[in-house]
């Protein structure tokens, strides 16, 4: 399924991440010398997408700064091939029901797709950014990055975080939520403390110090905080309980946002710094922080690292698939022989519908965990199949892939219904959509033959809507079941607005 001659990574490849966070939108640019990855241009922007959003609808206003800075970023990335630019989108798109309204412009603009992470896949990809900024020892870790609509938290070791976790609690919405018209005061401040402290509750018992042996800090938040404290020497290097008390009772002197006159802060940071204060001293008062370093590495630096993974074929997905299928006790000589079978079918029409690479993936992917749902019953499997990839913790995939994969596995057996591609995005994705469970469908309809081997010696072919299946002459004489599979699926493929002929 991979493409060596598009993947190969040599020195002077270049490489580019794009974090579309809740609060400012970051883009990193980078090169790979002597095996290594040299950070070249890096870009950040104030764009607050969180800020724009009202019952969980982006404002047209809060999606035209956001295409705006995408423009501008669109400018740096003319010399990175699309499919080494990753475009990954946060908390406030993860609550906007009306993305797509976003996601679909931005795609253009930038030429790859937005991949929409859940908040523990934010967690991953944030350790994985810090990881690689830190010493490489044996100690654990707590990481934790506080963002403008979530906050995120890794405990891990070296590269591999073990507990991943997001919480609801941002100093975009906090600021929004709890300081009413830019105006400070003691109560607003205690009341964002509260909050936070009761959603941080939430995970105490998983993420207290006793789980690790240092803190460190992602994000611009927690970097300006202990920029703030080091200027103002109320810390000799990291954040620390007694600084953010003294940095709180500075704060609590001015009445508004635009009055806040401390050393350290930026003018960027005025409308967040109080609502990230009180996420930070409640982080540090529930979990028993004591002192936490930030580090320079983050989300898109995680990115980037993740990307170079599954560019040299060390892909976290991978690693997700296979212990899902272990899991849920999957027949691992069936997954493989579908795999086998749906690798074969893409192979054959991929050219004449113009499927991309990753399309392939996905189909054998789901040709994997096609009977993940008969560890619930083998009723009606395909159906707890997709649920299960819907809402599984899937390390590695974005929010689309996973709702895919559920559609495909969801597909695969049955009358299509109308609401299986209700997750399409428009037209073209309904026709993508369509072209996949059909090709998995075909697999599927190969899966009993007598002697378990993948497929026959076939020719396919796909001309616009309709496949073209020739089979060696007499074969399907020779395997009944298999030639009763494929006349239902002619059926069924119909309701996809396609055509099957077979001979």
């Amino acid at each position: 399924m991979n493409d060596p001659q598009n993947k190969e990574l040599t020195d002077g490849s270049l490489l580019a991440a794009v974090d579309l966070g809740s609060n400012s939108f970051h883009l990193i640019i980078a090169r790979i010398e002597h095996g290594e990855i040299r950070p070249m241009q890096a870009l950040s922007e104030k764009v607050q997408l969180a800020a724009g959003l009202e019952d969980r609808q982006l404002s047209a206003e809060a999606i035209e700064r956001g295409l705006a800075c995408l423009r501008r970023f669109a400018q740096m990335l003319g010399s990175v091939a699309p499919e080494r630019l990753r475009v990954v989108g946060t908390n406030a798109l993860r609550r906007a029901r009306n993305r797509r309204e976003f996601t679909d412009p931005a795609h253009r603009i930038l030429g790859a797709p937005v991949e929409v992470i859940y908040g523990r896949e934010e967690a991953r990809l944030v350790y994985l950014g810090v990881a690689h900024t830190l010493s490489d020892d044996e100690r654990s870790r707590l990481v934790v990055d506080i963002g403008g609509g979530s906050t995120e938290f890794a405990i891990g070791q070296r590269f591999e975080p073990q507990r991943m976790e997001s919480l609801q609690v941002g100093c975009v919405t906090y600021s929004r939520q709890c300081f009413a018209d830019g105006k400070l005061s003691k109560r607003s401040y205690n009341d964002a403390y509260e909050r936070a402290c009761v959603e941080v509750s939430h995970i105490r018992r998983e993420f207290r110090s006793k789980h690790w042996a240092e803190a460190v800090g992602s994000s611009g938040t927690l970097q300006a905080i202990e920029g703030i404290l080091g200027e103002q020497q109320w810390s000799d290097g990291p954040i620390t309980r007694k600084g953010l008390q003294r940095m709180r009772r500075a704060l609590l002197r001015f009445q508004r946002f635009d009055d806040i006159d401390l050393g350290g802060l930026s003018a960027a940071r005025r409308s967040v710094i109080a609502a990230g204060l009180a996420i930070t001293e409640a982080i540090f008062d529930v979990l028993e922080i004591e002192s936490m370093r930030s580090s320079r590495g983050a989300l898109r630096e995680g990115v980037i690292y993740d990307l170079v993974g599954r560019l040299e074929h060390e892909d976290v997905r991978d690693r997700s698939i296979r212990a899902l299928m272990q899991r849920h006790h999957v027949d691992e000589g069936i997954a493989e022989q579908l795999a086998t079978s749906a690798r074969r079918l893409f192979a054959a029409v991929r050219d004449a519908w113009k499927l991309p690479e990753r399309d392939g993936e996905l189909l054998e992917q789901a040709a994997l965990t096609h009977e993940i749902g008969k560890a619930i019953s083998h009723k009606h499997f395909h159906r707890h199949g997709a649920y299960l990839l819907r809402h599984s913790d899937l390390p590695g995939f974005s929010q689309q892939d996973q709702e895919d994969l559920a559609t495909l596995v969801a597909g695969q057996q049955g009358k299509p219904q109308p609401e299986l591609l209700a997750d399409a995005s428009d037209e073209a994705g309904v026709e993508r959509l369509q072209r996949l469970v059909a090709l998995l469908r075909l697999a599927v309809a190969f899966k009993y033959v007598d002697d378990r081997v993948a497929l026959p010696d076939l020719d396919m072919k796909a001309k616009n809507r309709t496949l073209e299946l020739t089979l060696p002459e007499d074969w399907l004489a020779r395997h009944p079941l298999t030639k009763q599979e494929l006349a239902q699926q002619k059926e069924a493929l119909r309701k996809l607005d396609l055509r099957l002929q077979y001979t």
